[in-house]
């Protein structure tokens, strides 16, 4: 995510939250239960950036030698297990996996993937 000329990068499989104030009913039409708000269980908001996901490993076509005994420099590429989260979703997350932040004067959350219940994505998407 990009402001005020300054990039903030989110790595691994977390993804980047504006939070959303606790109410009962979420922008985007959820309803959540008194349970859920009054306790901060469970919080929305919506995702301004993703990391990459969880690196692979790499497991190239010669199996047979260890990697840390490949002599020299390697080509290799990483690869990544996609995000199911993708930016300008909305979410629902557990509240207590999230860590707080200040960027640029707005607060974020920063929360692990796995830490979503749901997601909420406007339009037609045939790959979901």
């Amino acid at each position: 995510m990009r402001k005020n000329n300054k990039n903030l990068i989110v790595v691994g499989d977390r993804v980047l939250v504006r939070i959303e104030d606790g109410e009962d009913r979420t922008k985007v039409g959820l309803y959540l239960p008194a349970t859920a708000v009054e306790g901060q269980a469970v919080q929305g908001g919506t995702i301004m950036a993703t990391g990459p996901g969880l690196p692979l490993p790499d497991m190239g076509s010669d199996n047979s030698e260890e990697p840390w005994r490949m002599g020299g420099a390697t080509s290799r590429e990483t690869r990544f297990v996609p995000m199911q989260a993708r930016v300008g979703d909305w979410a629902l997350f557990y509240r207590k996996a999230g860590m707080e932040i200040s960027f640029e004067g707005e607060r974020y959350l920063v929360i692990p993937q796995a830490a979503i219940l749901a997601l909420v994505r406007e339009g037609r998407h045939d790959d979901d």
